[in-house]
Order: C-alpha cells, then sequence, then structure tokens
C-alpha cells in the first residue's frame, strides 16, 4: 500500500465524486454571479475600497496561517499604492511586506496570464528578500535541494517527532512542476473553480520551495478564482476563511495526501468553506457601504488629517476603545493636540464621549 499519493502510480490523475461535488460547484458558481453583481451596483469608488479591503484582508490571513504577523498599516498602504487609492498618510513598508504584496496582485491583477517557473521563483524570492525565513538561510528562487534532508511536515518536540507528510524527493520535483504547470496554462476541460481546488491541493502535494509554499497555494487559488469570474476585483477572501478553520484544513489536506488519487473530501471541503467565504462578503459590502454613508452625511464638515486618519481607523474594526492616548500615538502628535481634536469632533456630534477619568474614551455617534 501506497503511504503518500505522490507515490501512487495514477498520481496526478486526480478523481472525484461529481454526484458530491457539481451540487457544490453549481452554488458557488451561483453565489459569485450574485455577489459580482452587488458589487456592481456600489459603484466604483466604493468597489474600490471593498477591493482594497479584502486584498489587505487575504495577505494578512495568509500569512497568519503559517503563524506569521504583518503589519496591518504597511500592507493596506503598500496595496493602496499599487492600486492607485489615496488613503491618506505615507508610511515605512518593509521588504517583505512588499514582497508579499507583489505576489498576491501580480496572481490576481495578471490573473490571465500563463505561469512559468520563472514566475513562481518570483513569487516566492519576493516573499525572502534577504535570502532569510526568520533566522534561517533558505534557497529562494529555486526549487529546494534536500541538502538538509528531506521536506516533512513533522509535529512534537525534538527527538519525539511525529511526521504528518513527506513531499516527494528533490531530484522529481521539476518534472513534477512541469506537469502541474502544463495543467494551470494548457487544461480547458476542467472547471475553474474545480481547477483552484485541484492546483491548490496539487502544488501542497509537490512542496517545491524550501519555504513559502502554502502562501504560493493560496495564491494560485486567487489567480485561478479570478480567471473563473474573468475579473482581478476580489470581494471575498478564501485566506481569511482558511484562518478560520485552520486546523480544519490542516486536517483535511493531511487526510487527502495519503495513498488514493480519489480527492473528493478535499473538493468537498474546499467549496464549502468558498461557500462560506463568499456568503462571508456580505459583511464586507455592509461595511463599505457604512463607511460611504458616513463621509456622505458629513461632507459638509471639516476634519484635519489627524481626524480624517483616526475616523478612517474607526470605520475599518478599530480594536479597543479610542482613547487620547491611542489618539497621540497613532498621529504622532501629543497628549493636549489629541485632546483638541477629541474635544472637536465630540462638538461636532461625530464622537460620543463615554467613562470618566483613565476610563474615558470615544465612540462613534
Amino acid at each position: 500500500m501506497n503511504r503518500y499519493i505522490w507515490q501512487n502510480s495514477e498520481f496526478p490523475n486526480f478523481t472525484y465524486d461529481k454526484d458530491i461535488i457539481m451540487p457544490l460547484l453549481s452554488s458557488v458558481r451561483l453565489k459569485q454571479g450574485i455577489l459580482l453583481g452587488k458589487m456592481q451596483s456600489i459603484g466604483f469608488e466604493n468597489s474600490q475600497k471593498a477591493k482594497l479591503n479584502i486584498l489587505t484582508e487575504d495577505v494578512i490571513k495568509s500569512s497568519e496561517i503559517e503563524g506569521l504577523k504583518l503589519n496591518v498599516e504597511q500592507v493596506r498602504s503598500s496595496i493602496a499604492k499599487r492600486l492607485g487609492l489615496d488613503i491618506g498618510g505615507d508610511i515605512y513598508i518593509e521588504r517583505d511586506v512588499q514582497g508579499v504584496v507583489d505576489m498576491m496582485l501580480d496572481a490576481t491583477i495578471n490573473y490571465d496570464k500563463p505561469i512559468s517557473e520563472d514566475r513562481l521563483f518570483g513569487w516566492q524570492s519576493a516573499m525572502f528578500p534577504s535570502g532569510r525565513s526568520g533566522l534561517y538561510r533558505i534557497k529562494v528562487g529555486e526549487y529546494r535541494d534536500d541538502a538538509n534532508g528531506k521536506m516533512q511536515v513533522v509535529s512534537g518536540a525534538l527527538g519525539h517527532e511525529k511526521v504528518h507528510y513527506e513531499a516527494p524527493n528533490a531530484d522529481i520535483v521539476p518534472q513534477e512542476m512541469n506537469k502541474l504547470i502544463d495543467y494551470i496554462n494548457n487544461d480547458t476541460g476542467t472547471d475553474l473553480v474545480i481547477k483552484a481546488g485541484v492546483v491548490h491541493l496539487w502544488f501542497v502535494i509537490i512542496h517545491p520551495f524550501e519555504d513559502g509554499n502554502g502562501r504560493i497555494a493560496r495564491a494560485l487559488t486567487d489567480m485561478l478564482l479570478a480567471r473563473s469570474e474573468k475579473t482581478s476585483d476580489r470581494f471575498y477572501s478564501m485566506s481569511s476563511q482558511i484562518k478560520k478553520v485552520r486546523k480544519s484544513y490542516y486536517d483535511i489536506l493531511q487526510i487527502t495526501q495519503t495513498d488514493s488519487v480519489d480527492i473528493t473530501l478535499w473538493l468537498k471541503w474546499f467549496l464549502e468553506n468558498l461557500i462560506i467565504a463568499i456568503d462571508n462578503s456580505d459583511e464586507l459590502l455592509n461595511d463599505v457601504l457604512k463607511r460611504a454613508e458616513f463621509w456622505e452625511k458629513n461632507k459638509t464638515q471639516t476634519f484635519n488629517e489627524r481626524q480624517i486618519k483616526v475616523l478612517t481607523k474607526l470605520l475599518d474594526n478599530f480594536e479597543g476603545n479610542l482613547t487620547a492616548k491611542k489618539w497621540a500615538k497613532i498621529c504622532n502628535c501629543s497628549h493636549d493636540t489629541a485632546n483638541r481634536d477629541l474635544t472637536d469632533l465630540v462638538n461636532k456630534n461625530i464622537l460620543h464621549k463615554q467613562g470618566e477619568a483613565r476610563a474615558t474614551h470615544y465612540i462613534l455617534q
């Protein structure tokens, strides 16, 4: 009996139960169409803001799945610049943050361009501009060589590790990747939503790079979903949904990577969670419309740059309570300036003051 799926003589000729998968695919396709119609109805400016928010969410959550925490403001600013959006302020963006953003935007904006080794090498290099993953030097811009041992997914304490998965030997990675690249570029017989799920799994099975495989797999997924919708505009985040069910994600990958080329369970999981991701876009749409309504309602008011910056944050899922101390830190200003800004917004009936003394904080009216 084969231990891993890539050792099966039928690999990568995947199969799946159409009676299970096709109804889910039909549901995805219907929801995609309804969502695109909704987003077109809210106008260009609001749809661009929605696109900025969802791309920021996608980059942040795809990294968090791997246990990596990126600076939200840097990610948002980097994406805004690439999209030509003015969100105010000019902050320093670290090279690795810019690299992840470049990869994700290339995947979605240039969704109709073919995949090549060089393009994938560029994505992986962009994520590791220093040639290091944390403290360790890794191979970038090329496939892994297994010089430090086989590529394995393990858990447990040192000396008591449990191997969950072992990827193909490095010497067959180039030929396996050639098959995958050919499938991405030339297969026309598979629905693109199904293809997104197949490619995600297939790439993770090969695990061609020393690091960054998960994020690249999800970038390829976004690329193919964009192809399925024939638009670079992203209004839902599969990575955000995967982050919410991270354990389930790794569990289904482990189950599917063993032995059989029947990937029904994986595709069922993928499509069910894709449906949830699309459904969650209603919340995003409501947030965008709420922000648009706020600025329209207060268009006759005069705000300084600091006030615009903090109000924008408040309208964008601000964490915790807004205090004068937080205001001063966000705007890099004195405590007195923060209090003047806050008092002005209270007098304009934009903010409402709550609490006393150290418990004083402010909420939107």
